[in-house]
């Protein structure tokens, strides 16, 4: 039963285009080791490198928000862990980065406002707005400089898609993915 499930998971996975997926609390230490594995892996696809830098921008964006903004902690005693689900699948010439966590209900709006405004910047308003935020040197309560979002939406080859889902104890599931490489 065991073996079946887990090859069932597989299988699935397989179907999907998943090259990677992790499930689980993450830290930098977990952070620097997958994101080597990552690049690894991608080279042996023969990805162009343009590509690999910018599916590996968005890995770490995607990781450090969940480290930084996950509503889902666990306190060791010298380290916080938090909790999030990562994955990347290729989708005929694309990779699609995916993560998800858990956010707490007064982060929803200013979120979700953030990232339409985003989905609604071209390149350069992108690049503006990038370089507008590393002017301003504010960090922000995770004690990021607020640029990952700008980063995802300007690696991204087409609009960050998100999503919210409400979950019974008040709290709200956030995910992101974002598209790199195939047709625009």
């Amino acid at each position: 039963m065991l073996a079946q499930r887990t090859y069932d998971l597989r299988a699935d996975l397989q179907s999907r285009g998943v090259i990677f997926a992790y499930s689980g609390y993450v830290t930098d230490d977990i952070l620097s080791g997958v994101g080597g594995a990552l690049r690894r892996e991608m080279a042996s696809q023969d990805a162009a490198r343009r590509t690999i830098r910018s599916v590996f921008t968005v890995f770490v964006e995607q990781m450090q928000n969940v480290i930084r903004y996950s509503d889902e902690r666990l306190d060791t005693g010298g380290e916080t862990l938090s909790y999030g689900i990562l994955a990347i699948s290729r989708e005929s010439d694309a990779y699609v980065v995916h993560s998800g966590n858990v956010v707490s209900a007064p982060e929803v709006a200013p979120l979700r406002e953030k990232l339409e405004s985003l989905r609604g910047m071209d390149a350069a308003s992108l690049k503006a707005a990038y370089k507008m935020r590393l002017r301003d040197g504010e960090t922000t309560a995770g004690g990021g400089a607020g640029i990952g979002l700008i980063e995802i939406a300007r690696r991204s080859t087409t609009p960050v898609g998100f999503d919210f889902l409400k979950m019974e104890d008040g709290r709200t599931f956030f995910a992101i993915e974002a598209r790199i490489g195939g047709d625009a």
